[in-house]
Parts: structure tokens; sequence; C-alpha cells
């Protein structure tokens, strides 16, 4: 599923590792292709305390440029 919003779109992924401070080892298929990104979580899953665990499936917002090394956005689980 993929939206655009501006520069940034919204893709599936599945978290593959949980690391320190928020930081999540992300696998996306990206236009066909899979890839791994780092990936954070958004400020309102933040708040509402929502928890996010190796295996889930999630939505990360990504910029154009993820193919060179760019990080996402987890904005959705589930």
């Amino acid at each position: 599923m993929n939206e655009v919003n501006g520069e940034k779109y919204t893709v599936e992924g599945r978290v593959l590792e949980k690391l320190p401070d928020t930081l999540f080892k992300v696998e996306i298929n990206d236009r066909g292709e899979s890839q791994q990104i780092l990936a954070y979580l958004a400020g309102n899953m933040k708040k509402n305390k929502i928890r996010v665990d190796i295996h889930d499936r999630v939505q990360v917002e990504v910029d154009k440029y993820v193919k060179q090394g760019g990080r996402g956005r987890i904005v959705r689980r589930g």
C-alpha cells in the first residue's frame, strides 16, 4: 500500500529486530524489492504507549531517498 504524501510515502513492513531508544530494524517491500531500514516510533505512538514487538506488521513512512540509507518512521502497527 503506497500512499504519496508530498515527498514521503507509506509502505508496509515487518519488524526484524528491536534496538535501543525506540529504534527498530524493519524489512520493507518497496516497489517489488525487499530491503532493511532503520525506523523510529512516531511521537503519537510513544505518547499513547503503543508497543511494537518483533514480527509485528507496521506501516512505515519513508522518503524517496530510502535506498540511500534513509530512515523511516513507524506510524501504525498492524
